[in-house]
């Protein structure tokens, strides 16, 4: 899901998982969201776009025959908050989401039951110089506490002190992040665009993909 004000085309362009997906043999999807942006948790519009979402979901599953236990969102700022709000309001549809430079913040998420009926595990990347480090790196720690995710690792990756933490919940879903203390407002290592940053240190897309092959949707938690 693409930033505000952009389109899919732009995702596209920011995140080369067009590639990724040619090479690992997946369907992508590239959701072009009303005016240019999403109504995810912060902004932007006032769409039912959880239910634009949830029809393409059900297109990909039935039409295109994806795998409904495997299911993924991703998106960068306001496509990455919109990925926290299909995980908490679409229960039993995504086995994981990976935000990038997207956050879990907003009225809503202030709510402590604001969280995911069923597991969905987390993937984000968040920048050190991004003017929205505070409410995403704020967001991601309430996320674990509410799910009661325990640490099970924490690293300093050599390249660009980059600080990676992984966590296991409650539910059985995993909470991954990556602090990169260089980098802006961007996709880490994206195929480019004015939001791919190409230097900092990890590449957000084959990262992600390796974390979503890793987790699958229990057939027992899929919406009847």
């Amino acid at each position: 899901m693409h930033p505000y004000p952009a389109d899919g085309e732009a995702m596209a362009e920011i995140s080369g998982l067009n590639a990724k997906a040619d090479k690992e043999n997946f369907l992508v999807a590239y959701p072009d969201g009303l005016n240019r942006g999403f109504n995810a948790l912060i902004c932007c519009g006032t769409e039912d776009d959880v239910g634009f979402i949830r029809a393409i979901t059900e297109t990909l599953t039935g039409s295109w025959k994806a795998d409904p236990a495997r299911v993924y969102a991703t998106g960068i700022s306001n496509g990455g908050d919109m990925a926290y709000k299909l995980a908490v309001e679409l229960p039993g549809t995504f086995a994981a989401i990976s935000p990038v430079s997207g956050g879990y913040l907003g009225t809503d998420a202030e709510k402590k039951s604001y969280v995911p009926r069923t597991p969905v595990s987390v993937l984000t990347f968040i920048g050190g110089l991004d003017e929205h480090y505070a409410g995403m790196d704020a967001g991601i720690n309430a996320w674990q506490k509410r799910l009661s995710c325990e640490p099970d690792d924490r690293q300093l990756l050599k390249k660009n002190r980059i600080r990676k933490t992984a966590a296991t919940c409650r539910d059985g879903s995993e909470v991954v992040v990556y602090r990169l203390p260089k980098m802006g407002h961007s996709w880490p290592n994206g195929a480019g665009g004015d939001m791919s940053d190409p230097t900092a240190g990890v590449n957000a897309t084959d990262v992600m993909w390796r974390f979503f092959e890793k987790h699958t949707l229990d057939s027992s938690e899929s919406p009847s």
